[in-house]
Formats: C-alpha cells, structure tokens, sequence
C-alpha cells in the first residue's frame, strides 16, 4: 500500500507563485512516473505536468514556461513549482504516483487534492 501526502496551494494573486510538492510512502518495489493533474469545477481532469523515472518531462500547453515539475527520489517526492499563475490555473490539483508492487504488480495512487486558487 501506498500513502500520498500532498502540501502546498492556497490563495495567490495573478503573477504570483506556488510551490506544491507530493511524498510517497509505504511498502512498494519501485515509483515510476509522477506527475500533477488539476481538475477545475465543471471540468475533467487533465494533465498538468509529469516526469519519468529518469527525469524526462511532459507538460500540458497550458503551463509551458511556467511551471516546472520536479522529483527527489531518495525522498520519493514529486514537486510542481508554479510561477506566473492566471486565475484559469484555479482548480484542485492531484498528485499521481505510477507505482510497482514488491509482488511487481503495476498500480496508480491518487492525492488527495490540493486547491490553487488565483484570484485578485
């Protein structure tokens, strides 16, 4: 089993920053992919940013040049620093962790959400 404890978010002004950062505990053989999503009221839940194993990243359109996804493997944390926030950023954010099993089994962990919100 794995735990996911999300930190970070809150209330900023447009053009400010926020740091979130997600860890992962438990008993596992090995995190894969990380990454962020974000749900907005209304809408599905899309893609924010993620990164590989090794470091490779993808990030939606949307945020390009803005945030930036990061990870600490020895500390089995995934990070999203966002900069340049606009009030269309306003939305839950979850990490997502892509976990194998020590029975090597593949699994997918949820956050439990953070909220962002941009607002003046």
């Amino acid at each position: 089993q794995v735990q996911l404890v999300e930190s970070g978010g809150g209330l900023v002004q447009p053009g400010g920053s926020l740091s979130l950062s997600c860890a992962a505990s438990g008993t596992f053989f090995s995190i894969n992919a990380m990454g962020w999503y974000r749900q907005a009221p209304g809408k599905e839940r899309e893609l924010v940013a993620d990164i590989t194993s090794g470091g490779s990243t993808k990030y939606a359109d949307s945020v390009k040049g803005r945030f930036t996804i990061s990870r600490d493997n020895a500390k089995n944390t995934v990070y999203l620093q966002m900069n340049s926030l606009k009030p269309e950023d306003t939305a839950v954010y979850y990490c997502k962790v892509d976990v194998t099993t020590t029975a090597l089994w593949k699994r997918v962990y949820w956050g439990q959400g953070t909220q962002v919100t941009v607002s003046s």
